[in-house]
């Protein structure tokens, strides 16, 4: 009698969770799947929203690779400021969870301060005020006006203005921070001493010891920024107006997209870049984790 009982209480108990699985499940074919599979027959189709999607097979991806100058300049931007903004994101963040890592009073306050950018950095009003530092009235020329130095207005430059959004950028560097000060929280002293001991220098001991105890860390935030900065939109967005401005100098390809999508009415068109994204940003993190088997330490693994 005891197993028929088991039994029951078991199916109960799993009935019970899947019970309350149900709005996530519900989220996820409504919110995600669904959509997402909708996108996919869009990509394929003629759509402005207004009309019956109409069948045009590969004609978008065609149309993208070989009669749209915008979307290549799109691409290059974008590849530009990932390939620009994530190391020294990373780069700044670590050199900082460093600083931070010392046993110094106060730290908690610090720690604080230097992570508030991230909390606040994808916002519109943060978007709104990095616009105002660097343009032609803003603090940045205030300040070089001093030295006699009469700059131009950065974000009205086309040649300035992708590097002002690669600065926003790398200001956002609190959530990597964070992520590198609890990895090398978790490094042993016992490898310092050791160091030590073998009379290695603070250089060294970096080099030899924290690098490579935290090389999962890096590859994590490395991973992460990579998949961020492919998707960044609001700061594009709101520094140019939404135009991609000046002369398509900060036209991201999310800001393309919604452009094709939203303003345009090329829906069609515009799934088919987001499936484009998809597949790129894909790319990155398999060559990512195909690489990391090379420089990324767990344990004693190479």
């Amino acid at each position: 009698m005891e197993a028929p009982k088991t039994a029951r209480r078991r199916k109960r108990q799993n009935f019970e969770a899947y019970l309350f699985l149900l709005p996530w499940f519900g989220g996820m074919i409504l919110l995600t799947a669904g959509p997402l599979l909708a996108s996919l027959y869009l990509s394929f189709t003629d759509f402005d929203m207004l009309r019956i999607p109409n069948w045009v097979g590969l004609s978008n991806f065609v149309d993208m690779f070989t009669f749209d100058p915008r979307y290549k300049k799109a691409l290059q931007v974008t590849f530009i400021y990932v390939l620009l903004g994530v190391p020294l994101n990373l780069v700044f963040a670590l050199a900082i969870a460093v600083l931070l890592n010392q046993k110094v009073r106060g730290l908690g306050l610090f720690r604080g301060i230097y992570y508030l950018p991230s909390l606040l950095g994808g916002s519109v009003a943060v978007a709104v005020m990095w616009r105002q530092i660097f343009g032609g009235e803003g603090v940045v020329n205030q300040g070089l006006l001093l030295f006699g130095i009469d700059a131009p207005n950065w974000i009205s430059t086309p040649q300035y203005a992708l590097y002002t959004l690669v600065l926003l950028h790398i200001w956002q560097f609190g959530s990597a921070m964070i992520i590198f000060l609890a990895g090398l929280q978790q490094v042993p002293n016992e490898l310092y001493e050791a160091a030590e001991i073998d009379g290695a220098g603070r250089w060294q001991k970096f080099r030899n010891v924290t690098l490579p105890m935290i090389t999962p860390v890096i590859f994590f935030n490395l991973v992460l920024g990579i998949i961020n900065s492919f998707q960044a939109f609001t700061s594009a967005y709101i520094v140019s107006g939404g135009s991609g401005g000046p002369a398509d100098s900060t036209l991201f390809y999310t800001l393309y997209l919604y452009q094709e999508g939203f303003t345009s009415f090329r829906m069609g068109y515009a799934s088919a870049m987001g499936w484009v994204l998809l597949l790129i940003i894909g790319a990155f993190t398999a060559l990512n984790f195909w690489a990391s088997r090379r420089w990324v330490y767990y344990g004693d693994d190479r």
